[in-house]
């Protein structure tokens, strides 16, 4: 086996990992190692993921009749033919 590691010693930290972590968080990792692995590969080799196209609404129907006028926002300020509704009060400080 490479680096000086046999079956019994695989074996053994097999057993440890599966104490450790539980069977089943065990799949889930070797699930998740494996789809990094696959990301850095393809990262590295230049490979990009097929585009996915999403799905857009057909247009909307053009009709034939014009849209209805939109109302016109009211504006801050009152016309100048109409006095403002409330003038400003004028106080008098007093200081103590």
């Amino acid at each position: 086996m490479p680096f000086g590691i046999g079956i019994w010693e695989l074996v053994i930290l097999m057993v440890i990992l599966l104490l450790v972590f539980g069977a089943k968080r065990l799949p889930e990792m070797g699930r998740s190692i494996g789809h990094g692995m696959r990301e850095f590969k393809d990262a590295v080799t230049g490979k990009d993921e097929p585009e996915k196209t999403e799905l857009t609404p057909p247009p909307a129907p053009v009709s034939a009749a014009p849209p209805a006028p939109q109302p016109a926002p009211e504006s801050a300020a009152p016309p100048a033919s109409q006095p403002a509704e409330t003038e400003p009060v004028e106080t008098e400080r007093v200081s103590s």
